[in-house]
């Protein structure tokens, strides 16, 4: 039987960041035609994710200029694609669904979409086992909970990221809102989301963000902080994202949260530990924690369980008795995060065996 266009574009999708992965039930079938139009899924397969004008994209795939045009705006405007725009020019690259136009669907997404992908998230959307994937995002710790003796990357300083960017937009959180919309309320704030650069255009022009200042996006982090929020941006040096998450709606961290060892697969440089002789129990770090990796043992102690600890630091900062700390991981745990979204893509590809030419192209 000939694969449906939609089969096809699952496929291609699967090829891009942490995939797009069939299921038995067959719901993401059903997130793509909620999503795309047959045209558009069409457009997609012949998209790479490369920028391309629409002139470059036309003459490639022998289309009419004017119908690419308006199509590639039309899809962006929808968060199918991405759009760059600078000066006069403007460029189009394919996305991945996650991070791409999942969470490009902030104006988009309604109950409908809020359930199916849930169900998609239920059945296994994401797998983190050692092995099979990258995890896209990152954990920053809480600046305050790093001893200041300890020579902290720019990189690994939420605040030190912030300070190089010109280009600043605000967003809500794409998985609250999903979580809202299926009727699983969050009192944690909502607009903690920051984009850099060209994404944070992306989103203005979009109308799913607003443009604030350095010192805004710092007061950002500082009620992320207050709120218990995991400050976590793209697995890069460079990022074009952070966001700020919890482990009641991130679909990142619920899926971790699934796993015996998100330790292992969260990109961080830190755990946490407790003087036993300072804790006095007072439970705090059990709900500071959004990985459910501290537990009070029969001592009346808390216990760190550095499988599950992903150095976010929110246990530091409140612990009244300052009896939990941060400390480096040792020199061989330590990694460097790709330089850029391009070398993430690239080496996620290579963990999971995928390509990202796309299909249509492969023989060419």
């Amino acid at each position: 039987m000939t694969p449906s266009i939609y089969e096809k574009l699952r496929e291609q999708l699967d090829q891009y960041s942490v995939g797009f992965p069939a299921t038995q039930s067959g719901i993401e079938i059903k997130i793509l035609k909620k999503l795309f139009t047959e045209e558009e899924a069409e457009m997609y397969l012949d998209m790479t994710m490369m920028l391309e004008t629409p002139e470059a994209v036309a003459a490639r795939t022998g289309r009419r200029r004017e119908t690419v045009s308006a199509m590639l705006a039309n899809m962006a405007q929808k968060g199918l694609l991405f759009r760059q725009s600078k000066a006069e020019e403007v460029k189009y690259a394919a996305v991945a669904f996650v991070i791409g136009s999942y969470e490009f669907q902030l104006k988009n997404m309604d109950r409908d979409l809020a359930e199916m992908v849930e169900a998609y998230f239920q059945e296994g959307f994401f797998d983190f086992a050692p092995g099979k994937n990258i995890v896209p995002l990152r954990t920053i710790p809480v600046q305050q909970s790093i001893q200041v003796e300890w020579p902290v990357a720019p990189y690994m300083q939420a605040r030190e990221i912030i300070k190089t960017k010109e280009k600043i937009a605000l967003a809500d959180c794409i998985c609250r809102v999903q979580q809202q919309l299926i009727g699983n309320e969050c009192d944690k704030p909502r607009e903690v989301c920051l984009l850099f650069g060209s994404h944070a255009d992306y989103y203005v022009e979009n109308k799913l963000a607003r443009y604030i200042s350095q010192e805004e996006a710092l007061k950002v982090l500082d009620v992320s902080e207050k709120a218990g929020l995991v400050n976590q941006p793209a697995n890069m040096i460079n990022p074009g994202g952070m966001c700020n998450c919890c482990g009641d709606c991130c679909g990142l961290l619920r899926a971790l949260n699934k796993m015996s060892n998100p330790a292992q697969l969260v990109f961080s440089h830190y755990s946490a530990t407790v003087d036993p002789d300072l804790c006095t129990a007072c439970e705090t770090c059990l709900t500071r924690c959004q990985m459910a990796a501290i537990s009070i043992n029969d001592d009346q102690v808390a216990v760190v369980n550095t499988d599950r600890c992903i150095g976010c630091g929110l246990c530091v900062t409140t612990c009244p008795t300052e009896a939990i700390a941060l400390t480096p991981k040792p020199e061989d745990q330590l990694t460097i995060p790709p330089a850029s979204g391009r070398e993430l893509m690239e080496q996620t590809s290579k963990t999971r065996g995928t390509m990202l030419i796309p299909l249509s192209m492969r023989n060419e």
